[in-house]
């Protein structure tokens, strides 16, 4: 529920005197911003891959398969380390996660209502329902 014109004032009033009060305290409420972590995981993945590169052409040249094997693994953990920082971002801005502005990011609409029973209820329900309508 988005809250009115009146108390997003409000709260903003509040922030800036917190703020202003002890911007230390204030500052490491506010946390780290998504945005910059994912940069360097994907810096990080990209010398990774790179030295992996490296690493596989070395062993092909020096007819080496363990180093080749490596560098091909070295590859394949960079690019996996890299896909996984970008959907925790993703699913960071979709699960409506406050960013390092304090601002929260806007939730999509869901389809459907989902259904928050467990798998076990679903599935004796429908059983009992299937008995029913073949026992009459």
């Amino acid at each position: 529920m988005p809250l009115s014109e009146h108390e997003q004032r409000l709260l903003e009033q509040m922030e800036r005197a917190l703020y202003a009060e002890d911007p230390k305290f204030a500052s490491s409420l506010r946390g780290k911003d998504p945005r910059s972590t994912f940069r360097r995981s994907v810096l990080l993945a990209s010398v990774g891959f790179v030295l992996g590169v490296v690493l596989l052409m070395t062993g092909l040249v020096a007819k080496t398969p363990v180093i080749s094997v490596i560098g091909f693994v070295a590859m394949l953990a960079s690019a996996f380390f890299a896909l996984t920082s970008y959907r925790r971002v993703t699913n960071g801005a979709r699960l409506g996660v406050v960013d390092a502005a304090g601002t929260r990011a806007a939730r999509p609409a869901t389809r459907k209502a989902k259904d928050h029973r467990g798998f076990m209820e679903r599935v004796e329900e429908r059983w009992n329902r299937r008995r029913d309508e073949n026992g009459r």
